[in-house]
């Protein structure tokens, strides 16, 4: 394990005194409706003998327009929409995440299993620890109830069973995991199960955040990660019920997911998402000595207050131009760009950036550079720029303009026919 990774050691007793309030007693978000009904949820299942945290109230700080100061060791809080980076701390460092594995481990299940197919628990999977449904060896459940008990309860007994029935074995599961990360860009992500349980894999917030948004484009993953509880058929007996353990899905309005995670090693770990007015912001908080609650709270509240979504780019929208051999050719947008700017921070700067190596012709909406947007002197986002109109190789301008409608084109062949034939007389 990478020498960033932290090895934190925490007193039983604080955890257990701190962490032992049950999800049934949450209130309700005020002014929304109360958590759907069900029968009266089982304690929280021990993770190594500790309870999960279920905080009845938030505490988070006045003045949300103020950069946040959170005790977390490392997090990041994200914008889903364009990626922007909002807030960031230690945000590539790389740190053992927990149960916050079983993000990927949900996210390879959904992509590559019919949620409808039957799973049979092997003596592996009924046989792990911690935070389990109870799995039996020999019963069978569908992979839509073992994704719920993955993401909810945190079950390692479903993760297990799960990876199994994609892989035929944890070993080759934890390796399509990897695969998966590095396709997806995760430079500083290494798992090592399915479940986390184990503490020798890793990640870091900026990781995390870009692996949750990839998730979230799963309608499935989505909707699982928004509910409280969920009903799994038991082979005898009573239904078992399990409860979401991210308790900001009743304390926080909007809150949208995603997963919880504890060990000893990493701490308390949150993926948190919210939803609200139209954006979506994605917080990650990693080893936290306290209450990830309170951090991820903190930092969603701080995104929500202090930013307003500007439009420093529109589609189309004429941005200078590039010399390409001597001869000027009019550049505009490919594509129009949103950002999330501070109340009190000033206008973005653009910057337009040639490509190296252009030459003569240049066809109408041909690539000829980006358009690099800054905030605070540091860049923001990045635009495709594209040629306005075609230059030939002798430097006249010609051909369609970009966004040119049909009807144009139409009109001008009308215009050359006429001319044409009545010369002239017009």
């Amino acid at each position: 394990m990478p020498g960033a990774v932290r090895n934190r050691s925490r007193l039983a007793s604080f955890v257990l005194a701190s962490l032992v309030l049950s999800l049934e007693a949450l209130p309700a978000v005020a002014g929304g409706p109360p958590p759907s009904p069900a029968p009266s949820p089982p304690p929280p299942t021990p993770i190594q003998g500790t309870p999960s945290p279920f905080p009845t109230a938030l505490h988070t700080p006045g003045r949300a327009s103020r950069v946040p100061r959170i005790g977390a060791a490392e997090a990041v809080l994200e914008d889903e929409e364009t990626g922007q980076v909002l807030f960031r701390k230690h945000a590539t460092v790389r740190a053992p995440i927990a149960s916050v594995t079983k993000i990927m481990t949900a996210f390879v299940v959904i992509q590559r299993m019919d949620p409808s197919r039957s799973v049979t628990a092997s003596a592996r999977a009924a046989a792990q620890t911690g935070s389990v449904l109870g799995l039996r060896v020999g019963e069978r459940a569908s992979v839509r109830d073992l994704l719920f008990a993955l993401m909810l309860q945190s079950s390692n007994d479903a993760a297990v069973a799960l990876g199994e029935a994609v892989s035929r074995t944890t070993a080759r599961f934890v390796r399509l995991m990897n695969r998966t990360a590095r396709a997806l860009g995760l430079a500083d992500t290494r798992f090592a199960s399915p479940s986390g349980l184990d503490d020798r894999g890793y990640s870091s917030p900026l990781d995390l955040a870009a692996l949750t948004l990839a998730a979230e484009r799963l309608p499935l993953f989505a909707r699982i990660v928004r509910t409280r509880f969920h009903t799994i058929p038991a082979p005898h007996g009573p239904a078992r019920v399990v409860q979401n353990r991210n308790a900001l899905l009743w304390l926080y309005p909007g809150a949208a997911g995603v997963k919880t995670g504890f060990t000893t090693a990493a701490g308390n770990c949150l993926v948190a998402v919210a939803e609200r007015d139209g954006r979506s912001l994605a917080a990650v908080v990693l080893g936290d000595p306290r209450d990830p609650f309170d951090s991820a709270a903190t930092l969603l509240n701080y995104g929500f207050t202090a930013f307003v979504p500007v439009t420093p780019i529109r589609q189309g929208q004429p941005i200078g131009d590039v010399t390409v051999e001597g001869r000027p050719v009019d550049a505009v947008a490919a594509s129009g760009l949103v950002l999330l700017v501070g109340r009190k921070a000033g206008a973005p700067a653009l910057r337009l950036v040639p490509l190296s190596g252009l030459r003569l012709p240049i066809r109408p909406g041909q690539d000829i550079g980006s358009i690099v947007v800054s905030l605070g002197g540091k860049p923001a986002g990045t635009v495709a720029a594209v040629a306005a109109t075609g230059v030939d190789v002798r430097g006249r301008v010609g051909g369609a303009s970009v966004g040119r409608q049909p009807l144009d084109d139409v009109l001008e062949v009308l215009r050359l026919l006429v001319r044409s034939i009545y010369g002239s007389f017009i």
